[in-house]
């Protein structure tokens, strides 16, 4: 696991941004502390911060052929190496120099071009530069695991694996307005987008191909647009393949020349996958994270009867209001674009707890948008097979509306869901999946944006493109559940966990996104996944005599954080006189400061007002005052 970055110069002019590299290389240390190297040659410059994982004696980059045609940087890794390159010495003769899954990739391209992204089992990003045809190759894995960021412009391509990378090379800063709307509407900004107007995401299963006569951009994988609704398998045959399939993917995701532990959070999925790395590594070290002053939200109980079933080595991690206050700002520091997912956070504490021991750790991550597993799904059960509670809670509609909602006690929250649920029921099927994804509902962005700011436009056709599963008159739950995959799987939940983990020097490895296990759970009927409004259905009944029964029967319990304590106490001070100061909203031109005041009085007061909103605005204003003021 490493950071890379490059720069591909048409001419002179773009030649002379290649001055930055150094800069760029230094903005990624943390993603690769173990090494540092270069590749300069008249138009090209190839950056790369190494974190040792295989060969970690030889492994280094840029790494060239055997000729010095070609040049690669890479960071991911390649699961399925070591059969690559039995097949690239039978057929093609080849003669490896090292042990590294690096060199086995840089010969794959050589021998099948393009072809080899489809022959990879694994997760990366990297860039391949052809000396002798003066182009440059970059791609990125099926799921989007590895990020990829570029710009481009008439004198130079560069790429990065962060955008604060991207943005040492002192590129123009145009912020993408249609991208703010994005953010502040679902908490994060969904791919190809990105902050910035001229800088653009490498989507999941792409490919680029650059040189002087132009850009070839090329979408070698896709996940499944439609799903046979018959079932080929029974459920419960199909519950032994999906059993298979994720023992094959952990057996692969243990390949490392270093140890491997995993996050234990207490669900289902992360337990799922410590009792299959169990069978396959004796005391198996595992990490939680619990909340000592707020009990609603710890879940560390659970992942230490997981641990003693399965005989780790656990360590559970307790976090006081304290823990999460002192590490904040460096959690805010390193993110290089907005992403209001509140989970990252305690994400950041529990990698940078782990990271001193351990270099690479499993998680449950993809599952629940793999198979089902967010209340929103089960609330989309329910709106379709409405009961006596769901006809209930829309007749004492007018009373509920009254009732106050918060996500900082189990009644509250519980109201919040309930106040959700009618809201959704009453939406088409597009709309009320878009509501349940947003952070902001549309009402609610009318009142936090300034009148004059604009974007409107491109956000609706973006909009309009997240939805087109939906353009199927035939409902099935799998438009659901693949528009999850496409949207929020990337953009959301992948993001997070490649930046708060390599923010701290730490491998994570999502055993669910196995790509042969994806295609086949997509496969399946919908029923199997969301059966009689019980989520994760063929999931459980493949592990249903491995796992706790407490466990099992445990409802969806997110990765969240007490908040609203932090806003109302230890920051309440530096929110409201640095980050939402009178003078610097009217400088922006985004927020309609009649909003903001209502903000800041529930801060002063310890108000009720949902901290999802507050840590939306904090998390972008920091940004804000870090990039487009400093």
């Amino acid at each position: 696991m490493c950071g890379i970055t490059g720069i591909f110069a048409f001419n002179q002019i773009g030649s002379f941004y290649m001055i930055n590299l150094g800069k760029s290389m230094d903005s990624l240390s943390h993603r690769g502390p173990d090494g540092r190297g270069t590749f300069v040659d008249d138009l090209i410059a190839l950056g790369h911060r190494r974190l040792s994982i295989i060969d970690t004696e030889n492994g280094r980059q840029p790494m060239r052929d055997i000729t010095e045609r070609y040049v690669i940087v890479f960071n991911g890794e390649i699961f399925n190496y070591q059969e690559l390159k039995k097949q690239l010495i039978e057929k093609f003769n080849y003669s490896f120099q090292t042990h590294s899954d690096t060199e086995v990739l840089l010969a794959a391209y050589i021998n099948w071009g393009a072809d080899c992204l489809t022959k990879l089992n694994g997760f990366f990003a990297f860039a391949i530069y052809d000396k002798q045809a003066h182009e440059i190759f970059v791609a990125r894995d099926r799921l989007g695991v590895k990020p990829l960021l570029y710009y481009i412009d008439e004198d130079k391509f560069i790429f990065a694996s962060e955008m604060k990378s991207v943005l040492s090379y002192n590129i123009p800063k145009n912020v993408d307005l249609a991208s703010v709307r994005q953010y502040f509407t679902l908490g994060y900004i969904p791919e190809p987008n990105s902050i910035f107007t001229d800088i653009k995401k490498v989507e999941a299963g792409s490919y680029l191909k650059i040189s002087k006569s132009g850009i070839v951009q090329k979408k070698y994988y896709e996940l499944p647009k439609t799903t046979n609704p018959t079932a080929t398998v029974s459920f419960e045959q199909a519950a032994v393949q999906v059993k298979e399939l994720f023992a094959q993917s952990i057996k692969d995701r243990l390949v490392a020349d270093v140890p491997v532990g995993a996050f234990l959070s207490g669900g289902i999925d992360s337990s799922i996958v410590v009792a299959e790395a169990s069978k396959q590594i004796e005391s198996l070290n595992t990490f939680s994270i619990g909340f000592k002053d707020a009990a609603l939200f710890d879940e560390s109980k659970s992942a230490e009867l997981v641990a003693k079933t399965f005989q780790t080595n656990h360590t559970s991690i307790v976090l006081g209001t304290k823990d999460l206050a002192d590490n904040i700002m460096d959690c805010l520091e390193s993110m290089s674009e907005p992403f209001a997912d509140s989970a990252t956070l305690p994400l950041f504490v529990l990698c940078k707890k782990v990271a001193p021991s351990i270099k690479v750790v499993l998680s449950g991550d993809g599952a629940d948008e793999l198979f089902g597993g967010y209340n929103k799904h089960k609330a989309e059960w329910m709106v379709k097979n409405p009961s006596n509670k769901v006809k209930l809670a829309k007749a004492f509609e007018p009373i509920i509306k009254l009732l106050t909602a918060n996500r900082n006690t189990a009644w509250g929250d519980k109201i919040r869901q309930i106040q959700k649920l009618i809201n959704g029921a009453k939406l088409n099927d597009s709309e009320r999946y878009y509501l349940w994804c947003s952070i902001f509902p549309a009402n609610q962005l009318l009142k936090l944006f300034d009148t004059k700011f604009e974007g409107k436009q491109e956000y609706e056709k973006r909009k309009t493109g997240i939805l087109h599963r939906f353009k199927d008159k035939k409902y099935d739950m799998n438009q659901v559940l693949h528009t999850d995959m496409d949207l929020v799987l990337g953009s959301d939940m992948l993001h997070k966990m490649d930046s708060m983990s390599m923010a701290n020097g730490l491998e994570m490895r999502e055993p669910f996104l196995d790509n042969r296990l994806v295609e086949f759970v997509m496969s399946l009927p919908a029923t199997y996944k969301v059966r009689d409004g019980d989520t994760k259905a063929v999931l459980k009944e493949a592990y249903k005599t491995e796992l706790p029964k407490e466990i099992l029967s445990k409802s969806k319990h997110g990765f969240d954080v007490p908040l609203s304590i932090l806003f109302s106490k230890e920051l309440k001070e530096w929110i409201i006189n640095e980050l939402l100061n009178e003078k610097l909203i009217a400088d922006q031109q985004i927020f309609n400061w009649n909003y903001i005041k209502i903000i800041r009085e529930a801060i002063n007061k310890n108000g009720n007002l949902d901290e999802l909103h507050i840590w939306s605005i904090i998390v972008f204003q920091f940004w804000w005052k870090k990039y487009m003021i400093s």
